[in-house]
């Protein structure tokens, strides 16, 4: 094959250039080009707020502003509504379309899942040693699909299930489609419907589809920070940040030697009395010998070689979980910080950027200390940082610390969960086959609206109970009597 070659006269070609460059600068300026396409016809894909009108005529009123008065269109309506896709809300949610109703589940995210999915917190129970009577229900049920379909390995040093988050996604999905609930995710509840006889009607959404309402005639909070009961006006309790538990960035990291690290871990074994030099805590005696995923003296030598910030120190330290022969080390529970608010935007905006920066400090000390972790990188992030304690409501039963620890009993029990307590300076794990009745009532808000329900950690007790009911699979305990109830 053979090119003939055009002779270009230089000229010409000068005279080409300086027209493209002419034209190039003539569209940077927004003029309008020859043979660019005629707008006129796109005018049908043209829209605005129907509500246009409405704009401009909002007050400010000192701090405040007030909003005029608008119409909200309705998005649907179901039998029971269900807020936040969590452990709790999966259970709620499958619990009540199972029992028959018309059931809706709404999710800030894009996923369900919450705390397993969007934190990457990868065990619905990782307290499963010898001795344990657990709870059945959908939480197990959960794990149990989770396994049918590759997504669980076994935690390290009992016989708990680690859920692959990023599988987990999948399984929740199909639950839910399988069981004929109706899900909405990226949506937000801004407000509630309440009537004249302290009943909830509905909710007020916010979405990209804009501000909509969702009637019910009954609905369930599974938010974990009471949000509804909160808008509802249930009373509540917080606690004191200075004395909240602490929020973490999960992390995942690749490119681990499995096999070396299983073997320091082996010729270096922690126990949970281990857990005492990073946080100051009470045990009944029977947990400190049991072995525990568990790293912190590795960051003290960290920062004693300049590897990390020493005045940070108290950040670091906790967890390691499931590890893959692909070299991967998911739900590194490492970074911690203290005294967040986890209802405040401005505080919780500080702790994911502060957590981001540790995460990374975190990771240069484990490349330095910890066998097996030389050339480890990052893999991702969590979604969100995990938070432990917010809003709690004051029910028509508070749960008390000598209720879990007691083995309490109750003529309203929807569940069980094991003598497990983790949190305050607290650890205690159900090796003696002891549990405790959860009542309906600690579900019930003692005021606010007649036909709300809550669910997960946000349910009514003390602090000492909250260490046992915070923990997922307590969580799907009370989204399930909450679901059927």
């Amino acid at each position: 094959m053979s090119f003939r070659s055009k002779e270009i006269d230089a000229s010409d070609s000068e005279d080409e250039f300086t027209r493209r460059a002419n034209r190039m600068v003539s569209r940077w300026s927004g003029e309008r080009q020859s043979g660019a396409p005629d707008r006129t016809q796109l005018k049908s894909h043209v829209r605005s707020r129907e509500d246009e009108a409405a704009r401009g005529r909002v007050k400010v009123l000192g701090r405040h502003i007030l909003e005029p008065q608008r119409q909200v269109p309705i998005l649907d309506r179901c039998e029971v509504l269900v807020v936040g896709a969590g452990p709790a809300g999966l259970s709620a949610a499958l619990g009540a379309r199972r029992a028959g109703a018309d059931t809706m589940l709404l999710e800030r995210y894009g996923c369900f899942g919450g705390t397993i999915t969007t934190v990457g917190m990868e065990t619905l129970g990782w307290y499963r040693y010898e001795g344990t009577e657990d709870c059945e229900g959908i939480g197990r049920e959960m794990e149990r699909v989770a396994e049918r379909m590759g997504g669980t390995t076994k935690w390290p040093y009992n016989d708990s299930d680690c859920l692959d988050a990023e599988k987990f996604k999948l399984v929740a999905d199909s639950l839910i489609k399988e069981s004929g609930v109706r899900p909405i995710l990226h949506i937000w509840v801004v407000e509630v419907l309440i009537n004249s006889e302290n009943q909830i009607y509905g909710v007020i959404t916010e979405s990209k589809s804009g501000r909509q309402a969702i009637l019910a005639n009954r609905v369930i909070d599974c938010t974990g920070d009471a949000d509804v009961a909160h808008l509802a006006g249930c009373k509540y309790s917080v606690i004191d940040i200075s004395q909240s538990l602490g929020v973490t960035t999960v992390f995942n990291a690749v490119n681990v030697d499995v096999s070396k690290f299983k073997d320091y871990t082996s010729r270096n074994p922690a126990t949970y009395k281990d857990w005492s030099r990073t946080w100051e805590q009470t045990t009944s005696g029977k947990e400190e010998h049991l072995k525990s995923p568990y790293l912190d003296r590795e960051f003290e030598k960290a920062a004693e070689a300049g590897v990390i910030p020493e005045d940070k120190i108290g950040n670091f330290g906790g967890s390691w979980s499931a590890l893959s022969d692909a070299g991967e080390a998911t739900n590194l529970n490492l970074v911690h910080k203290k005294g967040v608010d986890a209802t405040c935007v401005r505080s919780l905006t500080d702790a994911e950027i502060e957590g981001r920066q540790n995460v990374m400090h975190a990771l240069d000390a484990l490349r330095h200390t910890v066998p097996g972790f030389e050339n480890a990188k990052l893999r991702n992030f969590a979604m969100t940082v995990g938070t432990r304690d917010s809003r709690k409501i004051i029910g028509r039963y508070n749960l008390t610390g000598k209720d879990v620890c007691n083995q309490a009993r109750f003529e309203d029990a929807v569940g069980i969960f094991p003598e497990f307590i983790d949190g305050y300076n607290i650890l205690i794990l159900p090796t003696t086959g002891r549990f405790f009745q959860v009542p309906y009532g600690c579900l019930l808000p003692s005021s606010g609206a007649d036909n709300l329900l809550v669910a997960g950690r946000a349910v009514a007790g003390d602090r000492v109970s909250h260490a046992a009911m915070r923990n997922m699979m307590a969580c799907t305990v009370t989204g399930q009597a909450a679901g059927v109830a």
